[in-house]
């Protein structure tokens, strides 16, 4: 799409989410308030009747057939305009994944609750012994007939406890290299022997779990593609995250708080001149940062949509986005002075009613909650460590 096209389509997405978007969920998000399952339900639900829950599915899979520019331009634009992330264990992971590797019959059985909404899915792919080294994945599917035969544990899955089925790596062989004896299996979370154990994280909240698994039988026509093939068909779904990954939308709007909370600040007179100094100085270097990522992420994304191999882009996108995070979420908690110390996971779950505005200490917890939660941002998906071994790897590569 041309520059004008892209713009009139950033335009029209804020138009729809201005006039679409539920108020009570729009309150939730602008005040930093947990969401609720029904909530995403409800607004994947709206943005299927406008035709953009596919948008970037093919037009041959049902939908509108975006480029990588279009996505993120939607993606950018719904977050910065407070509306509710799409949760992309089903239609960002697992709906490509049947459209391009499932059998028939697993595409009609699926892909309708996944269009929907009315079927919720979560992704068992690290282990207590495998999360960046994922291929040292220990889950055993042992095949007895026409059913595998699951042992093992899924760790940090998040929204287990929300989930109808899982998508998940099982090793199926032991004998020859990791990675080839990893296979993809379809997971029933109501199947007799699965154990959905909640974690509780630094944050107070529960997001993820450790998922058990005791002799659970799952049909083996619940197997995606052929035995060994999960290895393959995991990296296909990643490569769907990609997009999504540095996360700039949320980024904008958690700067345009930090930017009104800065304003306090700099006008309150028990402030000291040299503390707002230090705080409006750091303020115009976040402001910098995330600009900054903002353009290094439209010319990889840009780049992308050309045919340009996407290399380590990600993996850069992961480091400095996540780390941008963190330096936005704890330049928030000083900017709240002694008020940052009154995190209560309770206040995240506070009725929201009208346009009023959250009380200091309310206010205080949100922003402790992006602090704490933020924690995790450089760890999960890959820890940055990891990342950066792989940006090594591929400058390594090409200098060579």
């Amino acid at each position: 799409m041309s520059d004008d096209s892209i713009a009139e389509f950033r335009a029209e997405v804020r138009n729809f989410i201005a006039q679409s978007l539920p108020d009570d969920i729009r309150e939730k998000v602008r005040r930093y308030r947990d969401l609720e399952k029904s909530d995403y339900v409800r607004w994947q639900k709206i943005l299927q009747d406008r035709g953009w829950f596919l948008g970037s599915w093919s037009k041959d899979w049902g939908g509108e057939g975006w480029d990588p520019v279009q996505q993120l331009a939607f993606l950018q634009e719904s977050g910065e305009a407070g509306a509710p992330m799409v949760i992309p264990y089903g239609v960002s992971m697992i709906g490509p994944v049947l459209n391009k590797f499932g059998t028939d019959a697993q595409k009609e059985r699926h892909l309708p609750g996944i269009i929907s909404s009315d079927v919720w899915w979560c992704q068992g792919y690290s282990e207590p012994g495998a999360g960046s080294d994922l291929a040292s994945l220990k889950t055993m599917a042992v095949r007895e007939g026409d059913h595998y035969r699951v042992n093992g544990s899924k760790m940090w899955t998040t929204e287990a406890h929300w989930a109808d089925w899982m998508h998940c790596l099982v090793r199926t062989d032991s004998s020859g290299r990791k990675q080839d004896g990893i296979s993809f299996l379809l997971i029933d979370m109501e199947t007799p022997g699965i154990t959905i154990r909640p974690i509780v994280t630094i944050d107070g909240q529960h997001h993820t779990n450790q998922v058990f698994f005791d002799d659970v039988m799952v049909p083996a026509e619940n197997l995606v593609g052929e035995e060994g093939a999960g290895w393959s068909i995991a990296k296909f779904l990643l490569s769907h995250e990609r997009l999504s990954i540095s996360d700039t939308g949320p980024k904008l709007r958690l700067m345009g708080r930090l930017r009104a909370m800065n304003a306090k600040v700099q006008k309150d007179p028990s402030v000291s001149a040299g503390l707002k100094a230090i705080l409006a100085q750091r303020m115009v270097d976040a402001s910098v940062q995330i600009e900054t990522l903002r353009a290094l992420e439209h010319y990889f994304v840009e780049g992308w949509a050309k045919g340009r191999p996407a290399g380590a882009d990600a993996s850069i996108l992961k480091v400095r986005g996540t780390e941008i995070l963190q330096a936005l979420s704890e330049l928030a908690v000083d900017l709240q002075g002694p008020y940052a110390a009154t995190h209560d996971p309770v206040d995240l779950h506070a009725d929201v009613t009208g346009e009023g505005e959250d009380s200091a200490a309310e206010m205080a917890s949100a922003m402790a909650h992006q602090y704490l939660y933020g924690r995790c941002w450089t760890i999960f998906g890959g820890t940055n460590e990891i990342q950066r071994n792989i940006i090594a790897k591929v400058a390594f590569a090409s200098a060579g």
